[in-house]
């Protein structure tokens, strides 16, 4: 259990009924663990739409506890994405430098409001459908995007925070992960959720691209700008297949 406690402590801000014993090992077998905690996030979320309420102000309540679970760890990874991607100006040594200013500049802030404003309009019209349990879906394949990189991917920045990640990777068990994953969406009734299986492939092979293009490789930042993407490109996906 402590892999699972030690992903619950870094991804969320739930508290953590466990001592939780942290080492380099201990933090790559955590990965395992992140598509389940998504799971604990959209059981969240779900259970909130069960409150009375009109659906509007039910989304942006959505919204905030979304935020505030994730403690914004993966939007502050935008943030610095979408600020050193405009500053650094196509040179991968400029871009890694901004990416680790951690003030957010003009296209940090307008990433957020985008992604804030996607997810509370999708999240109104799940609300207003009677699929509103397919908000478990995104945290879910947000956090399953994040053990697709390190599968994939070099991880380029010495000393970052998922350099243990990557180096003690249970490339065998995060196999096993993902492919319980994918195979559950797959099983999962109607189009939508092909649909979402189909684009997080194309999305998540054409950011690996440009991250591979761009710095050769991906950051902890790149990281938590690929969970918050993907749950946006989750929610849009169901919202337009499914409602």
């Amino acid at each position: 259990m402590n892999g699972f406690f030690l992903a619950l402590q870094f991804l969320t801000t739930l508290p953590v009924p466990y001592e939780v014993h942290f080492n380099d090992r201990a933090q790559a077998v955590s990965l395992i663990y992140y598509p389940l905690v998504g799971l604990l996030i959209g059981s969240l979320l779900w259970l909130i739409t069960l409150l009375p309420g009109h659906e509007v102000l039910k989304a942006a309540l959505l919204v905030v506890f979304w935020v505030a679970v994730t403690g914004a760890l993966h939007l502050d990874g935008l943030a610095d994405v979408a600020d050193a991607w405009a500053g650094g100006l196509g040179d991968r040594d400029r871009t890694l430098e901004i990416m680790k200013d951690p003030a957010s500049g003009p296209m940090g802030v307008s990433a957020i409001g985008v992604v804030v404003l996607l997810k509370f309009a999708a999240l109104l019209e799940l609300l207003q459908s009677e699929i509103i349990w397919l908000v478990l879906l995104p945290p879910v394949l947000g956090r399953a995007a994040v053990l697709v990189m390190l599968l994939t991917t070099r991880y380029v920045r010495e000393g970052g925070i998922a350099t243990a990640m990557e180096r003690h990777l249970p490339v065998r068990a995060v196999r096993v992960v993902l492919s319980l994953v994918a195979v559950s969406i797959v099983l999962l009734p109607g189009y939508a959720p092909l649909a979402v299986a189909v684009m997080l492939a194309l999305l998540l092979t054409g950011l690996r691209r440009a991250f591979v293009q761009r710095l050769g490789g991906i950051t902890g930042d790149v990281l938590g700008a690929v969970v918050v993407i993907t749950e946006v490109a989750v929610l849009v996906t169901l919202v337009w297949f499914a409602t």
